[in-house]
């Protein structure tokens, strides 16, 4: 009796093995996609609002979006720091669009929206803790490059991450750590240079001959005037006239100096109600720029 032969099923077909639970690699990871277009949108516009030196939307002068785009913190390298998000979220929509292998592909993903989820959550909390603002369009794009790096745990192949979870961890938060640093250190002036003898000359001057700066701790504009004098800040006749906080009563000797905004400077009886570079403050308080050494 002759014996019939049985063809042997493929797999994934009916009725023959197990359907893979995972979408088929190499296919173009849709979600990633959009939620990487609309990070793209929202940076983009902020970067948009940086250039134009304006205002973003829903941000009223002086709010906290408004004091977040003008500290020292809005930038990196000369370059808004909404552009580098921006550029982020380019490299996310190039991988999940150009296909490269699953795993591949899951590692790159995962490994850049870890590094901006860090970089998110430090900027948001150098906004809380020492501008003590928040930035709504900054939450925005907070809660995408979050929803990414959960939409790629959770899309995750069943090779992935390719070695043990411990270690994989460990090099992200590496990864998330040094980018960190590097814009904290950036940032902070931790690197500036020594103080100038120019710089500190002017700085005593102005206390000697009865100057004054009025300004807050949490003011972007303040921090900008103070930067311009580097190390010799410290030198600086200054006046802190919001000792409590942002939100809190302003100082006495303010409030009797009819200060209304920061920075205020008075010198020689004149109000000036701005950031002023070290040469102008050397030409209105009577200072020889040129007789003293850089």
């Amino acid at each position: 009796m002759a014996k019939v032969k049985r063809r042997k099923k493929k797999p994934g077909q009916a009725g023959g093995g197990t359907t893979a639970s995972h979408p088929v690699e190499g296919r173009r990871d849709g979600v990633i996609l959009a939620l990487a277009l609309v990070g793209m949108a929202i940076t983009g516009y902020l970067t948009l609002v940086a250039w134009m030196n304006s205002t973003p939307a829903l941000c009223a002068e002086g709010a906290g979006c408004d004091l977040i785009q003008q500290s020292q913190w809005s930038s990196f390298l000369g370059l808004p720091i909404a552009l580098w998000g921006l550029g982020l979220y380019a490299v996310l929509a190039g991988i999940a669009f150009a296909m490269p292998p699953r795993l591949k592909r899951w590692r790159r993903l995962w490994m850049v929206a870890f590094v901006g989820v860090s970089v998110s959550i430090y900027l948001t909390a150098v906004g809380w803790f020492t501008l003590e603002a928040f930035c709504g369009w900054c939450l925005a794009s907070l809660a995408t490059i979050v929803a990414i790096l959960a939409v790629v745990f959770l899309r995750r192949p069943g090779s992935a991450p390719g070695m043990p979870w411990g270690q994989w961890l460990l090099r992200s938060a590496g990864a998330g750590l040094v980018v960190v640093a590097v814009l904290h250190v950036v940032a902070s002036d931790l690197l500036s240079r020594p103080e100038s003898p120019r710089l500190a000359a002017l700085a005593v001057h102005l206390e000697e001959s009865g100057a004054r700066y009025y300004g807050a701790s949490w003011c972007p504009a303040c921090r900008q005037q103070s930067r311009l004098f580097g190390a010799a800040s410290e030198r600086l006749p200054y006046v802190e006239c919001s000792p409590g906080g942002r939100g809190t009563e302003m100082a006495r000797v303010c409030a009797n100096a009819g200060i209304a905004t920061y920075p205020t400077w008075i010198i020689r009886g004149q109000r000036f109600e701005e950031v002023l570079r070290p040469r102008e403050l050397a030409r209105l308080s009577g200072f020889d720029w040129e007789g003293h050494p850089e």
